[in-house]
């Protein structure tokens, strides 16, 4: 196939190929204006909640497989995408989390699109992704804490909605030790966090 003429020009080829390219570059993008039309606030908010989610995964350190695997896991059953969605999702999400100077622009926008239950789901969905690997320390138990203020969310609430994720972690560590003590091994030491 020759795309290019004998005087440099694009020949008959060339000139097809660019018209089904603009055609397929003219369907994307009247597909991407017409989902905005359509759900410009679903769009925002799935956009806002993986950026706060991926914010508090990786408020002090490199996002671990364990979390990364839980934030997708969370995202993609709340907003029922499929695996391609939720890891474009993802990767939006981490760009507009760099560029993020503080977690209000988006506890303004969730508070615009949220009832007081869907607010109380993003803060489990926040402890389901720092509990993930096991370790929350007091800067993630801080940073849920601002986001729930910001969203409205009370202490007692966000406390509860901790202890409904905690326990399976110390059920885990607690079986474990069982395991352990009966085999004649040393159990490790469980301990509950704040």
């Amino acid at each position: 196939m020759k795309v290019r003429g004998a005087a440099g020009g694009i020949g008959p080829a060339g000139q097809k190929i660019a018209q089904m390219m603009f055609r397929s570059l003219k369907t994307f993008f009247s597909t991407l204006v017409e989902h905005e039309r359509l759900s410009p606030a679903v769009s925002k908010l799935q956009l806002a909640t993986a950026a706060l989610l991926t914010r508090v995964a990786t408020v002090h350190i490199e996002m671990s497989q364990a979390r990364r695997a839980k934030l997708h896991a969370v995202l993609r059953s709340h907003f029922d995408l499929d695996d391609p969605a939720t890891a474009m999702l993802l990767e939006e999400s981490a760009a507009v989390d760099r560029t993020a100077v503080d977690l209000y622009r988006f506890t303004r926008q969730l508070n615009q699109f949220l009832n007081d239950e869907s607010r109380r789901r993003l803060v489990r969905m926040m402890w389901e992704v720092v509990y993930a690997d096991g370790r929350v320390n007091e800067l993630e138990d801080n940073i849920i804490w601002r986001v729930a203020d910001l969203l409205g969310v009370t202490t007692r609430q966000r406390v509860e909605l901790r202890q409904q994720i905690a326990p399976d972690r110390f059920a885990l560590l607690a079986g474990i030790a069982s395991r352990h003590f009966h085999q004649g091994v040393a159990a490790p030491a469980v301990t509950k966090s704040r």
